[in-house]
């Protein structure tokens, strides 16, 4: 896919959902402050690698607790740029950050499982959403890659049955947007880092 008359090719991009993927939030399933925030030590030597293989990394994240009144914007933008600059400290970019504000029920373009906040990337940065892939550790970020074309990948972590909220992840819908059956993902990964293992190899990076 190409700009028309641009005459060249799109770049990819690997969109990642936040809490989950980026940060563990077992602790707190709702990160609501800066204290809440607390980054998977495996998360920036993965994004350095994305960084590295020339793919733009953006993240695209749900957050109705601004909608239904549990934080303000401008406690999430403290949140993000905390977490941005973590990420910076260890040589890991992101290149841009989306987020659905709206509560779960507020019937928007952009919350996940919909595809509005992937469709809103491309357009803003010119990526290619076929040749890109969406991570994420729900069944409406898998649902949401599909939506939009890319590759998906599910973050299924080890211990997620030790934790009811997060087993849910494993084996049903836990966004009870989403009708049975479950979507099926290109490819299942234990963290970010085994993610984007598979990721480099499947986009003929990485042997």
């Amino acid at each position: 896919m190409t700009h028309a008359g641009a005459g060249r090719r799109l770049r990819r991009a690997v969109i990642l959902d936040r809490d989950g993927v980026i940060n563990d939030n077992r602790t707190h399933i709702h990160v609501n402050s800066v204290q809440d925030f607390v980054l998977f030590p495996e998360a920036p030597k993965a994004i350095r690698l994305l960084n590295e293989a020339g793919f733009l990394v953006f993240v695209a994240t749900n957050q109705g607790g601004v909608g239904l009144g549990h934080l303000t914007p401008e406690v999430l933008d403290e949140i993000h740029r905390h977490m941005l600059d973590q990420l910076r400290e260890a040589g890991a970019v992101i290149d841009d950050i989306a987020v659905c504000p709206h509560a779960p029920r507020a019937g928007c373009r952009c919350r996940k499982p919909k595809p509005g906040m992937l469709f809103d990337l491309a357009a803003r940065h010119g990526f290619d959403l076929e040749s890109s892939y969406m991570v994420g550790d729900r069944d409406t970020d898998i649902a949401a890659g599909q939506a939009a074309g890319a590759r998906t990948v599910w973050i299924l972590r080890d211990d997620a049955d030790l934790d009811p909220v997060h087993s849910g992840h494993r084996h049903r819908p836990v966004s009870g947007q989403l009708p049975l059956p479950l979507p099926e993902p290109d490819f299942r990964a234990t963290d970010l880092y085994s993610a984007v293992r598979w990721i480099l190899r499947d986009a003929d990076i990485e042997g």
